[in-house]
């Protein structure tokens, strides 16, 4: 499995590294004051513990419970070549699942896209994905198994992401992970999903090129987020969207112009805005007067469409349905001129966010982008030029690494497995009770609110969105409240 990781290193340096899978394992091997092995079955039971059985409720000031209590008390494990990690994602939209080796070699993974099951209505609906994760899920893990040429009883640990996202589809991939867990004796690795996003760039590029601390942006459908990466679960949070993210922004955009929205509407826009000037409509750069890192999309997103109302009709604002005729000019020049202040807007917060998190972290190590809306060309030229002229290395994931996939969560699996933050196997006898109940009655710890981090103190403290702070979960942490100490937990020397 082939796979392209775009780095823009710093000047002075070769401009694009390609990375490959490793040539001789041995050497990315990090060995651990934790000698116990996970690689080999039998060495796997013995040191499993089923002390308890998951909480009925969930206490995340002392850690997520899906399995039965800290693995080995929280001892640190030796992960390498022999550690085999199923990572399972179903935070949203999308079923995904991959087998990955402790060095960071893929050796399987599949999905199963739910876009055109949400196309139709404009964006996710909840009970459609939750139902679709549900008769997807065992075929996915199937064939990610399959194509990586092993079992489950092969496993080391099963990773899954349990927040943040939608309660009803992070459910689905949970039960998932933890009726594995319990069948085949597997530790549990509960997965931040935003974490998950940050660390796949150090399994793609080498953990050797991204090394903490790093900054990070995320940007997609739902997500914009500026991050300072000082370890596995030590973050800070710059910025974080405060209405719309720019990923939705494009969407709903390219819906009132009537562009195909299937898989996103991005694309189609970035394609038409081509063919437009981005000066004929004077829309505003959001957030101007508020010196911050936050983002925010509605009011760039309302004046698009006041510009749509007005000249090229809709009336009440519903989606058109274009012919690729009907005032084309007209069409790109508003997508142009959209495009052009949401990137502006993505620019001046990313370079406040390298001032700020140098002040903290001088010694940043490179800015790692990811986020489905960074395939956009002029996102992505943007981004390169601000890279540059901070003199700081620039990662992108390969694109199908980029927007939610089973990789990530399988690689976080790894690097939080090595720092001794897994959970032991669920409790054969209580999963054997599960399969007894309606799966309704089922507790299962769920985080759909989950920050990866404190904000830091020059961010805007209230999500203007969404104010309530009921069910808002403790922040993500790491092992024992360290920092840095995941820079030489595990090795991956990256992907070619």
């Amino acid at each position: 499995m082939l796979t392209r990781c775009v780095v823009h290193a710093r000047r002075g340096v070769s401009a694009y590294g390609t990375f490959g899978r490793r040539r001789d394992g041995s050497k990315l091997l990090q060995q651990h004051a934790n000698k116990s092995a996970v690689g080999s079955g039998t060495a796997r039971t013995r040191t499993l513990s089923h002390a308890h059985a998951p909480k009925n409720t969930a206490d995340v000031s002392s850690g997520v419970f899906l399995g039965s209590g800290a693995l080995n008390a929280g001892a640190r494990v030796e992960v390498n070549a022999q550690t085999l990690v199923l990572g399972i994602e179903t935070s949203c939209d999308d079923t995904a699942a991959a087998v990955v080796r402790g060095d960071g070699v893929v050796l399987g993974e599949a999905i199963a896209s739910q876009a055109a099951i949400h196309g139709p209505w404009g964006g996710v609906v909840p009970n459609l994905a939750r139902a679709a994760h549900e008769e997807a899920i065992d075929a996915v893990v199937a064939a990610a198994l399959a194509e990586a040429g092993t079992t489950a009883e092969a496993l080391s640990a099963v990773a899954v992401t349990c927040g943040p996202g939608l309660s009803m589809c992070l459910r689905v991939g949970v039960r998932k992970a933890q009726k594995m867990s319990a069948q085949y004796c597997l530790p549990i690795v509960p997965v931040h999903h935003v974490e998950a996003h940050a660390l796949v760039a150090r399994l793609c590029a080498g953990t050797e090129a991204v090394t903490f601390p790093f900054l990070a942006l995320l940007v997609s459908g739902g997500h914009n987020m500026l991050i300072t990466a000082r370890g596995v679960g030590d973050y800070t949070i710059l910025g974080s969207t405060l209405d719309d993210a720019l990923g939705e922004a494009y969407d709903k955009t390219a819906r009132l112009l009537g562009l195909p929205v299937g898989g996103g509407g991005g694309p189609a826009l970035e394609k038409l805005a081509l063919e437009g000037d981005p000066t004929k409509y004077k829309f505003p750069v959001p957030l101007r007067q508020r010196k911050n890192c936050d983002f925010s999309y509605a009011g760039l997103k309302t004046a698009a469409r006041m510009a749509i109302d007005a000249d090229i009709g809709g009336g009440d604002g519903d989606d058109v349905e274009w012919d690729g005729v009907d005032k084309r000019q007209t069409r790109a020049d508003i997508a142009a001129s959209f495009q052009a202040k949401a990137v502006k807007h993505l620019e001046e917060r990313l370079k406040r966010a390298i001032v700020w998190a140098r002040e903290d972290t001088p010694d940043l190590s490179c800015i790692v982008v990811a986020g489905g809306v960074a395939a956009n060309a002029t996102v992505r030229s943007t981004l390169v030029k601000i890279a540059e002229d901070a003199n700081l290395p620039l990662v992108f994931p390969p694109p199908k690494w980029c927007t939610d996939n089973g990789v990530m969560v399988a690689w976080s699996g790894c690097e939080r497995l090595a720092l001794g933050l897994a959970e032991s196997a669920v409790d054969a006898d209580l999963e054997r009770k599960h399969e007894t109940m309606d799966p309704r009655d089922i507790h299962c710890n769920l985080l759909p609110r989950w920050p990866i981090g404190e904000k830091d103190g020059r961010a805007t403290r209230d999500n203007i969105k969404s104010a309530k702070t009921a069910r808002i979960a403790d922040p993500l942490r790491g092992a024992d409240g360290d920092r840095n100490i995941s820079g030489s937990s595990v090795r991956a020397a990256g992907i070619e």
